[in-house]
């Protein structure tokens, strides 16, 4: 009898773990979740799924685990991934995550390959279902013999329209963490016809683009770290334009710089004395000291925003001049805006949240000799907030992979991400049963006259 272990029972857990308990049923598997805290999943033990309480830094329950285990997912934050990875080596045990691939895990190539296992990395939403998708276009179009000139992507975890009921259009549905920390990790790298681009982190907010997705509306998106690296992922060559980017409703970016200008999203240093601060006290202490003027006045001069601009209405909702208390004792100013928005832009019970991604495919057609664009969007509505797009978009593909290896159905041994044909086909069709899906269109480029120099 197969055993899974999955390390990690976060909000995105709940769709996989759905999954896997009907596939453990026919094929007589066992499942294991193992975290700090399951007691939010007791509900959830049967005769297949059982739980696990450790901290995976606790190295005799980690081996434990890992050892007894014929598959290891880890759902855990990328930092903790290698703490499985390594005990996956010691025991011979395959690995999946839906984390970037960490760099200093190419060092693990050889000896996965002697051993014969696969630590298949990227296997979530963004990173997964992007890489996928893309990929099938991608290698679709190349089949066909045309040449690719341009491709951007963007994906984004946001509110549903039918629960959208604050000024910022936004609410949270995976790890607020990262929201604050968007962007942090260096300048986003991009190429646009055929020059390199970049926009370091303070201007990141500003440098926006319109996308609209039919059915869903407007968007704007702002851009990925290194969309660079992508080009040898995708086998891209020299393909002139290269954009990957993250999906918000219009407005959003403009009102979240006010943060990042302010130095609010800053994670380096402790701010003095936050226990005894209130919402109003914390913006005030980014502005410049003024006997009578109030923070909001301060505010809006050093930002430059204007009395009618629809920014004011958003910060005032999100209550950052409000004389209520922090509370907390110790925090780093993303630790006190991070506090703050996990309990403004927090998922209802009866929340649906929405994940939307939209690729763009600019190629010459071999046959007509004429520049085309391709079109292809995604969007999927969550149905609570605890069975939530995010969770649902996030773990199927990671289930899936899980089963496709148990049962055989990828042999792949090494450094895997889901770019090649033997992970995406099955995966991406399997999807399709559960409301996962893409939507193509082609039309022909406007400016046929389509050069960069």
């Amino acid at each position: 009898m197969k055993r899974i272990l999955i390390i990690g029972a976060g909000r995105s857990t709940s769709a996989m773990i759905d999954y896997l308990e009907k596939q453990a049923r026919k094929y007589s598997w066992n499942i294991v979740v193992a975290d700090k805290n399951t007691e939010h999943l007791t509900h959830k033990v049967n005769e297949i799924i059982s739980l696990s309480n450790f901290d995976i830094k606790d190295d005799l329950c980690r081996e434990d685990e890992i050892k007894r285990a014929d598959l290891v997912i880890s759902m855990l934050p990328v930092r903790f991934h290698k703490f499985a990875a390594i005990t996956c080596l010691k025991f011979s045990k395959s690995l999946i995550t839906a984390s970037y691939e960490p760099a200093e895990w190419k060092e693990f190539e050889a000896e996965l390959d002697e051993k014969g296992l696969l630590f298949l990395n990227e296997m979530g939403v963004d990173p997964g279902l992007d890489h996928m998708s893309a990929m099938k276009v991608i290698n679709r179009l190349k089949a066909e013999g045309h040449e690719l000139l341009g491709f951007e992507t963007f994906t984004g975890g946001l509110v549903a329209p039918e629960s959208d009921d604050n000024p910022w259009k936004y609410k949270i549905s995976w790890n607020p963490r990262n929201v604050v920390l968007a962007g942090q990790d260096g300048p986003a790298k991009f190429r646009q016809e055929g020059k390199y681009k970049y926009i370091p982190y303070n201007r990141l907010f500003r440098r926006t683009e319109i996308i609209e997705i039919e059915g869903f509306g407007k968007f704007e998106g702002y851009a990925n770290r290194d969309s660079l690296k992508y080009i040898e992922k995708y086998n891209l060559g020299n393909i002139p334009t290269i954009y990957r980017g993250t999906l918000r409703r219009p407005g959003f970016c403009r009102a979240w710089n006010v943060f990042v200008q302010l130095g609010a999203t800053d994670d380096t240093f402790q701010i003095e004395g936050i226990g005894d601060m209130t919402w109003r006290d914390f913006i005030n202490s980014f502005l410049y000291y003024h006997k009578s003027d109030s923070v909001e006045t301060k505010l809006y001069h050093y930002m430059h925003i204007d009395q009618d601009s629809d920014i004011i209405e958003k910060l005032e909702w999100l209550g950052i001049f409000d004389n209520i208390p922090v509370g907390l004792k110790k925090a780093t100013p993303a630790q006190v805006l991070e506090h703050l928005v996990k309990q403004k832009w927090q998922l209802k019970p009866d929340d649906k949240d929405m994940t939307v991604m939209w690729h763009k495919f600019i190629y010459s057609d071999v046959i007509t000799n004429k520049i085309k664009q391709l079109t292809s969007s995604m969007a999927v509505i969550g149905e609570n907030a605890e069975h939530t797009a995010m969770a649902k978009t996030v773990g199927l593909p990671l289930g899936i992979a899980a089963k496709l290896v148990l049962t055989g159905k990828i042999k792949l041994t090494g450094l895997q991400i889901p770019t090649i044909p033997e992970i995406y086909d099955p995966v991406l069709d399997e999807l399709k049963n559960y409301g996962i899906h893409f939507n193509e269109k082609i039309q022909e480029w406007k400016n046929q006259d389509y050069h960069y120099h």
